[in-house]
């Protein structure tokens, strides 16, 4: 395969490395080749790959696992050292192993690293450091951060100005021009429609990988400690259902369960992300959750691939009287008629009355949620703006907040248990 000219500087380049990509410009590609070869041609190594969640850290894991399998497939360990999920052995001694940070970098403490690779390195809270950086004191080892930019308020971007790691700024527009077809007319298209769906600060830091100002957090850290604080619960009130359908080629399908206590406060007790799976079976998952469950109310995203799944749960005799659609789309506020001609007073983004509703809710106590690292990532993850006279608030790990938020929708929910009466 090709290398672009930087992809090149990254192989090249020794000690550490802080590398700021736009999406989709290969630094998963150089990235997996850089640790393959240095898993490959170094003996009794230990690397680690890291990110703030699980899934995140996969998917770098896997593509360093197919590189070595199909440079030197016999150097990989195997009977009861075969590579797991979250381990590979070599047989010159080295080890890579990928792991979820989590809030404080507990499960990763006590290692003794030689080379760590830390993806989305912005998104990984700041108590992580702290921890990491000691695995690396006795070895001299190198770090390797690799990142879109997530505001100026952290690791990532101070590392970017530090003399210690070689800083690298990935041009999105040398990258797609050296590109063959038609993959470079895809990404010219996809960077079109992107740059008209975004506000001009959040183009800028997702597709230019520029640090910008004038884009907040949605979220701060004191609240989301607030509100993720229940380890398990047993509801006792309504119970209703948040869901986030996954895009095509992206993100994950997300269920939510929430219970509403007297219509003052929501609970949340369940969280599902399923492995990717048809639209088909995703409803079928739906429906046999409400089946065990028996919702209430199901709030579901019913536009892009979601009308799909929305489409077979309202046909279904168990979710028909259940199902909600609740897009991001645009809503009127006041519709009037003066002379026979219909003037709209004034429109109002759906998705975004659902995330304000959601924050309202969390500052005033009135909604706690489960405990775990990948809601936790997704609410620090959500940022917002307000540059082009409109509030824009969005994430790149923003689904499991997506699902939330329509949950947190069912407090404005007036109708009466209908099963109560049957």
């Amino acid at each position: 395969m090709k290398l672009d000219a930087w992809q090149k500087e990254v192989l090249e380049t020794k000690g550490n490395m802080c590398i700021c990509s736009p999406r989709q410009m290969g630094k998963s590609t150089v990235i997996s080749e850089d640790a393959g070869e240095y898993a490959l041609n170094n003996s009794k190594k230990s690397i680690m790959i890291i990110a703030a969640v699980d899934r995140q850290s996969l998917l770098l894991f896997e593509k360093v696992l197919s590189y070595i399998h199909l440079k030197n497939k016999s150097q990989i360990k195997t009977g009861k050292d075969k590579p797991t999920k979250h381990e590979l052995k070599l047989k010159n001694g080295s080890i890579i192993r990928c792991l979820p940070t989590g809030d404080s970098g507990y499960g990763i403490r006590g290692f003794t690293i030689d080379r760590l690779y830390a993806d989305e390195a912005a998104f990984i809270k700041e108590e992580v450091w702290a921890a990491v950086t000691p695995m690396l004191a006795t070895t001299g080892g190198d770090i390797i951060l690799l990142s879109t930019p997530f505001g100026m308020e952290n690791y990532f971007f101070r590392m970017s100005t530090n003399k210690k790691f070689k800083y690298i700024h990935v041009d999105p527009e040398k990258v797609i021009n050296g590109r063959p077809e038609p993959h470079k007319t895809n990404l010219i298209e996809f960077r079109k429609d992107e740059k008209e769906r975004m506000t001009k600060l959040q183009f800028q830091q997702e597709h230019l990988g520029l640090f910008v100002g004038g884009i907040q957090r949605f979220i701060p850290d004191k609240l989301i400690d607030e509100l993720c604080r229940i380890m398990e619960h047993k509801p006792i009130g309504d119970k209703f259902q948040g869901i986030d359908i996954a895009r095509l080629g992206g993100d994950e399908t997300v269920l939510v369960s929430g219970d509403r206590i007297e219509r003052k406060k929501l609970i949340q007790f369940d969280f599902t992300i399923p492995e990717p799976q048809t639209l088909t079976d995703t409803a079928r998952l739906i429906i046999h959750k409400d089946k065990q469950i028996q919702h209430k109310k199901i709030f579901m995203d019913d536009g892009g691939l979601g009308v799909g799944v929305y489409d077979i749960l309202y046909e279904d005799r168990q979710t028909k009287h259940k199902v909600e659609g609740l897009n991001n789309a645009a809503r009127e506020i006041e519709r009037t008629m003066n002379k026979g001609k219909t003037k709209i007073r004034k429109k109002s983004l759906l998705g975004e009355d659902m995330a304000i509703n959601f924050k309202i809710m969390a500052e005033q106590g009135k909604i706690q949620l489960l405990d775990l690292p990948e809601i936790r990532h997704s609410l620090r993850s959500m940022q917002c703006d307000y540059s082009e006279g409109n509030l824009k608030i969005y994430g790149n790990y923003d689904h499991i907040f997506e699902a939330l938020k329509r949950l947190a929708w069912c407090m404005k929910d007036k109708t009466l248990n209908i099963m109560a009466f049957c």
